[in-house]
């Protein structure tokens, strides 16, 4: 059996969980999340934990058990804590400002482009340099810090565009005559 999904979950005080035939309901302080249960994986709510097991002795089950526990654990940890990304802007007259829903950015178009957040993620702009991505579904809020990156990718000779804070761009040397 996968070492990951052995390990119970445990869900902390304020969580509800609910698992029915087909599908897992999470729900705490920052929201409430649901996702579709594996059929090779079968999950029981003991008290003040979720325990996996896979239902045979197949390669996919025990992978799927493994798969499914890390998504439980993020589920339970963004309902809670809630999860963020980080980003930073690099480059002259780059800036970014949160307005509600919508992420202004300025990065070296003739335009501003504007990006809108879906329901749950919310965005925050500590200085114009910086942007906070915020929400409880660890998947979207890594999809939405993706997409904003992807406006103005870091180029390789300057290293201008938008990068995650904790990425390390690698400058390319330029060409010599």
């Amino acid at each position: 059996m996968s070492r990951v999904g052995k390990m119970p979950i445990a869900v902390p005080q304020g969580v509800d969980v609910q698992i029915t035939a087909d599908q897992i309901t999470v729900k705490g302080a920052n929201g409430t999340l649901a996702r579709p249960v594996n059929p090779l994986v079968s999950v029981q709510h003991d008290g003040a934990q979720l325990k996996l097991a896979p239902v045979n002795d197949s390669v996919e089950a025990n992978a799927m058990s493994g798969t499914m526990r890390a998504l439980l654990a993020n589920m339970v940890n963004g309902v809670t804590k809630g999860f963020e990304r980080k980003l930073n802007l690099v480059g002259v007259g780059y800036r970014a400002q949160a307005q509600g829903q919508k992420l202004n950015l300025q990065v070296g178009f003739s335009h501003p482009v504007v990006k809108d957040m879906p329901a749950g993620i919310k965005v925050e702009c500590p200085t114009q340099t910086e942007i906070l991505i915020k929400g409880a579904d660890r998947q979207v809020v890594g999809q939405i810090a993706a997409e904003v990156r992807a406006i103005r990718p870091p180029e390789p000779y300057k290293g201008k565009g938008i990068r995650y804070a904790d990425e390390r761009v690698v400058l390319k040397e330029t060409k010599k005559k």
